[in-house]
């Protein structure tokens, strides 16, 4: 259905809704609209205020994205029975009469694109909202080199653990700020990159980084990456943006916390040409063993744990610590995926 054809269609349902009487101020009047989806169609409704309420069939366990409750737009989880069924709704209300022609034209970008993924109308609708969202954005500062390898390097260990999860997102709490880049709270991931060095020689940032959870393990992945300008070598920065989020099973959540890290998708222009190849890819156990300085390694050693900032290299480049095969990388990667957070 052309779009032209999809705003007559909502706003003569509105109208319609609105001619009828109101019988309560806890009541919807509600006119199914004729794009369905795998839970039932999607419906017009209109409240005792003459609010426009546009419906979308969710199943009782799905939760719904909080934050949505401005002066103007608001989205609630909304259940509506009548005598004949139960059915639970995405509710999208706009509260200003005023805006109406806007809010129909958000709606029907959502209905359209429901209509092409009538599979999963929330996440199509959460994809609508920020686009729109993206609209009002201004531009922050770009990441610099460092930061675009930095995170590549995360979204690769992020793409492995989705390909055995797609909830795997809730595990990367590195954009959160938390000390390590993965972690279920008794196991995690520290994720190293470098551009043009030879051999592995991360960075670390203060004495938590290298500390194990309390009971738990710990590993450090080292990638070494290589920018290049030939769309015929590596993976592009946005390409792999684009292949963790359609493996992701809650895409917003996924968007969020690339925003956190520095990363908006109505930015991705601006990181196109960016490229990496990987050059190196080695995963350690970081046990007592590991070169490193960490608080409980000072006080352990009668030294002052009142230190702040710290910042070192450390040169992993020697046969020792040995490298995770093949098979225990893999054995790690089943670990955190299983293991509940």
């Amino acid at each position: 259905m052309s779009e032209e054809a999809l705003r007559r269609l909502v706003d003569e349902h509105w109208n319609a809704l609105s001619a009828r009487p109101s019988t309560s101020e806890r009541r919807l009047r509600v006119s199914p609209l004729p794009i369905d989806t795998d839970e039932g169609p999607l419906a017009a409704a209109v409240d005792h205020q003459g609010h426009r309420h546009l419906l979308l069939p969710i199943s009782t366990q799905r939760t719904i994205r909080s934050g949505l409750d401005g002066p103007v737009l608001h989205l609630r989880k909304r259940p509506l029975e009548d005598e004949d069924s139960y059915q639970m709704y995405a509710d999208l209300a706009c509260l200003r009469s005023d805006l109406d022609d806007l809010f129909t034209g958000l709606c029907v970008d959502v209905l359209r694109t429901v209509e092409a993924a009538r599979d999963n109308p929330v996440k199509g609708l959460y994809r609508v909202l920020d686009r729109w969202k993206a609209l009002f954005q201004t531009h922050g500062a770009a990441l610099g080199p460092e930061q675009l390898a930095g995170l590549f390097a995360e979204l690769l260990v992020l793409d492995r653990l989705l390909r055995r999860d797609p909830g795997a997102h809730r595990l990367w709490l590195g954009p959160k700020g938390h000390r390590h880049d993965f972690s279920t709270g008794g196991t995690a991931i520290e994720v190293k990159a470098g551009t043009d060095v030879k051999g592995p020689k991360p960075r670390i940032h203060g004495l938590d980084q290298l500390e194990a959870p309390i009971d738990g393990a710990l590993w450090l992945v080292w990638f070494g990456l290589n920018r290049v300008t030939t769309t015929t070598a590596g993976m592009g920065f946005v390409e792999l943006v684009e292949q963790n989020l359609r493996r992701c099973d809650d895409e917003s959540a996924l968007l969020g916390l690339l925003a956190e890290a520095g990363y908006r998708t109505f930015e991705a222009d601006r990181y196109r040409d960016v490229r990496f190849a990987v050059g190196d890819e080695k995963w350690y156990e970081v046990d007592e063993n590991f070169p490193g300085l960490t608080r409980s390694a000072l006080s352990s050693a009668g030294l002052t744990s009142q230190v702040h900032d710290v910042e070192y290299t450390i040169d992993l480049t020697g046969e020792t610590p040995s490298v995770l095969t093949d098979e225990l990388v893999s054995h790690v990667i089943d670990r955190i995926v299983e293991e509940p957070a």
